[in-house]
């Protein structure tokens, strides 16, 4: 491999790395608000209404999945790239 190609390797993993920890990180805090929303709507009577997320986090939480997979998706097109030269 040229070393022209693993440099565009170096950039597609340098863009995949933090793309992918924002989808965990991501993962993690929809399961922990999913969790503490569960918790919070056991505690309620049965005539109250459902308890759901609000907008802004369903929001951010979505924001963030698209940036991740942007991230990977770049990533993925530069390696790919990176095998043509």
């Amino acid at each position: 491999m040229a070393l022209p190609a693993q440099l565009i390797n170096a950039v597609a993993l340098s863009v995949a790395c933090p793309g992918a920890v924002l989808l965990f990180i991501t993962r993690l805090r929809e399961q922990r608000a999913i969790a503490d929303l569960t918790a919070r709507s056991e505690d309620r009577p049965i005539d109250q209404p459902m308890l759901f997320l609000d907008v802004r986090t369903e929001r951010a939480h979505r924001l963030a999945y698209r940036i991740g997979f942007a991230c990977m998706g770049v990533a993925l097109l530069t390696s790919w790239i990176s095998t043509r030269l």
